[in-house]
């Protein structure tokens, strides 16, 4: 099996990433979490190639060069129009261009990507290649399992063989099947079980594929354990929501100090980044809505959050409402058992 230091320098960040979420993972969160974390390698949310060719470029993939590394993900079925979103992309000097082969929400299906994919390998591979004789940055999958009744074994490595015959250049593995007939978007993310297992013989098979895992990693302990059998992890919604998690990132995964000393000095340091923000028009909630979970498990937090809840969106809301908030938190560690 490779180890991290096996993967290309490239992609050397997918020792850990926070993975792309529509509706969350957007430039203000990014820049939140590029304060808790250097080496955490951040995704935008999903952006399908229509709106690329067709809609505002600036406002759907600008970011800050303070956010890298960055990676942007695509969403489409068209080798040609994937391979035209993936230069535009590039040119804004993204680290990485990932193809969505894993979400389940309807309107995806309808429009013929994400995790229906799974059941047209070929088609895969054939965007994978598109995209590769586009640019010359990375260019990677992330997928399911499978979907519906789809065998796992067979469903895997039929995606897998396509995009390493496409010349991928590593393959994100969400640890579920999706079920498209059934359940919703939501329910996708937590009923179908896990199969950390599945992703590991995966890597076996293919040694020289970097392979991260994603689903159902809660903490650093739970992504440490992962790594003994892929080369990277992916997490979400723990991220989202415990977002001071992403502190440990840096010691623990990379053996390098974190940013900052804590979620307190984490807020110090985003300041100047929100005022920026404010001084171009937006409002504090922009950035505090992915500051909520900041302080979970201290007491105060949930003042902490009603505070920024309330006061914190008024269009008259700025760097003194978040420090109000903050000042409402205590600055010693409870109990583990202790609730906010």
């Amino acid at each position: 099996m490779s180890t991290p230091t096996d993967i290309p320098n490239a992609l050397s960040g997918w020792r850990f990433s926070v993975a792309p979420m529509m509706d969350w993972t957007d430039r203000q969160c990014r820049a939140f979490h590029r304060t808790l974390s250097r080496r955490a390698r951040l995704y935008t949310e999903m952006v399908t190639t229509g709106a690329v060719l067709h809609g505002d470029r600036e406002r759907l993939l600008g970011f800050d060069a303070g956010e890298h590394p960055v990676a942007v993900q695509l969403g489409g079925s068209d080798p040609g129009d994937l391979a035209a979103a993936a230069r535009i992309a590039a040119d804004f000097g993204y680290a990485e261009i990932n193809l969505n082969v894993g979400c389940p929400s309807d309107r995806v299906q309808e429009g013929r990507f994400g995790a229906c994919l799974m059941r047209e390998p070929d088609l895969v591979g054939a965007c994978v290649a598109a995209m590769k004789a586009a640019v010359s940055v990375p260019v990677t999958v992330k997928c399911r399992l499978g979907v519906d009744d789809q065998d796992t074994e067979q469903a895997l490595d039929a995606v897998a063989g396509t995009v390493i015959a496409a010349g991928a250049d590593g393959l994100i593995v969400h640890a579920r099947k999706a079920w498209l007939k059934g359940l919703s978007p939501r329910e996708n993310r937590d009923v179908p079980p896990l199969d950390y297992g599945r992703v590991a013989r995966l890597k076996r098979a293919h040694p020289s594929l970097p392979i991260a895992i994603n689903g159902g990693i809660a903490d650093i302990a739970a992504a440490k354990a992962r790594l003994t059998e892929v080369d990277g992890v992916m997490i979400g919604r723990a991220a989202y929501t415990e977002p001071a998690l992403l502190l440990d990132v840096d010691p623990e995964l990379f053996g390098e100090p974190a940013p900052v000393a804590n979620a307190f000095a984490a807020v110090e340091a985003f300041e100047p980044i929100i005022a920026e923000g404010l001084e171009r028009g937006l409002r504090l909630h922009a950035y505090t809505r992915h500051m909520l979970g900041l302080f979970n498990g201290r007491p105060g937090a949930r003042a902490y959050r009603r505070h920024l809840a309330t006061a914190g969106m008024g269009a008259e809301a700025g760097i003194g409402t978040l420090r109000e908030a903050a000042a409402k938190v205590s600055r010693e560690r409870p109990p583990a058992s202790a609730a906010a």
